[in-house]
């Protein structure tokens, strides 16, 4: 086995791995508040600036 081979070899495993650990913490309920937060953002901002326009009409 050519040392290429196993560069290549380690480089996927380790791309793997990265890949599941960003996939279980995508999904990981520590990280779902600061998803949940960060989905209410824009509605919150409209709150905040109290604009007259309806946002739903603007569709």
């Amino acid at each position: 086995m050519d040392s290429i081979d196993i560069v290549r070899s380690v480089v996927t495993v380790v791309s793997l791995l990265c890949f599941l650990g960003i996939v279980y913490w995508a999904y990981s309920s520590a990280a779902r508040k600061g998803f949940e937060e960060a989905a209410r953002l824009p509605l919150d901002e409209d709150e905040q600036t109290g604009s007259g326009v309806d946002s739903r009409s603007l569709i």
